[in-house]
């Protein structure tokens, strides 16, 4: 959870409230850390990843015709390497 709270950049109470309502809907299910009995995974649950295959393909549509048609093969690859150090460099604050 405090992973996905820092990738999503949210506070941890966001998320919390954010996923209670996902979990609410029947959509994820948090489960314990083997690992780390405080932890918490947020895990979908099978109606969760049919409503993610469901959705996904219009969510990727929208990216494609409100950014993607604007921009060349170059600037996608510029914009990409970009992000991913911003990813990068969020999970290494950890």
């Amino acid at each position: 959870m405090h992973e996905l709270a820092n990738v999503i950049l949210v506070t941890r109470g966001g998320l919390t409230r954010l996923v209670a309502r996902i979990e609410g809907a029947g959509l994820l299910r948090r489960e314990p850390d083997p690992a780390d009995g405080r932890g918490l995974y947020a895990v979908l649950t099978e109606e969760g990843l049919e409503a993610l295959r469901t959705t996904w393909p219009v969510y990727a549509g929208g990216i494609a015709e409100h950014f993607g048609q604007h921009l060349t093969d170059e600037e996608v690859d510029v914009l990409e390497q970009a992000f991913s150090r911003i990813l990068s460099a969020a999970q290494e604050e950890d």
